[in-house]
């Protein structure tokens, strides 16, 4: 067993979510075992982007690297933010003296605690675009956030946007994360471990932080 305290950052998927539907294959009684049929939108519940997502190359997100799914990462307490508050590289300077090159941010906004309600999606702290660019300057290698987008999602133009300048930089965007609030260190180690989907553009994604 590892001696460290193992945190499920990962929202349960179910029928309550759009564009997902589960339902009965196969039952004990009738069929000698239980089975679902699972319909996923590719961007549902906790969930990883590839460039494929906005074509900003041709990667998807069976082709990830494996060994930069599991990375050294910053929590961010970003808990403050008002409503749909652009978040700037000023309010990651706890961070700035101590990270390195290849390590990885997780921005905790506590907007997870806000899922089931229209201000999840509609109101979300959003990356800037100073921000974005500045991620890639000191090589991020996964982005991590609570929202189900790093950007508006009712922007397309801003969603495109955040969305390319993170991608062409290399950065790896894992969406919709949640129980940041058990993670007690300022850093963890990451597993963030998407469903091998050939030619996926993104795939849920089981994600857990080690303390």
């Amino acid at each position: 067993m590892l001696n460290k305290k193992i945190i499920d950052l990962t929202l349960p998927i179910n029928n309550k979510m759009s564009g997902v539907s589960i339902e009965s294959a196969k039952t004990l009684s009738d069929d000698g075992w239980n089975a679902s049929t699972l319909h996923l939108y590719s961007h549902s519940g906790t969930h990883m982007d590839a460039p494929l997502h906005f074509e900003v190359n041709n990667q998807t997100i069976d082709e990830l690297p494996v060994n930069r799914l599991i990375t050294e990462a910053w929590i961010v307490d970003l808990r403050h933010l008002k409503p749909k508050e652009e978040i700037q590289i000023s309010h990651l300077t706890s961070i700035i003296s101590n990270f390195r090159a290849g390590e990885s941010i997780i921005l905790y906004t506590g907007w997870s605690k806000k899922l089931g309600t229209p201000a999840y999606r509609d109101e979300l702290p959003r990356i800037s675009s100073s921000l974005a660019n500045w991620l890639g300057e000191i090589n991020v290698n996964i982005l991590g956030v609570e929202p189900p987008s790093v950007a508006d999602v009712n922007n397309i133009e801003e969603v495109t946007e955040i969305h390319n300048i993170l991608m062409k930089n290399d950065i790896i965007i894992v969406e919709g994360l949640c129980n940041l609030d058990q993670i007690t260190q300022p850093k963890v180690t990451l597993i963030a471990l998407p469903l091998k989907v050939e030619g996926g553009d993104g795939a849920p994604s089981r994600v857990i932080a080690l303390e």
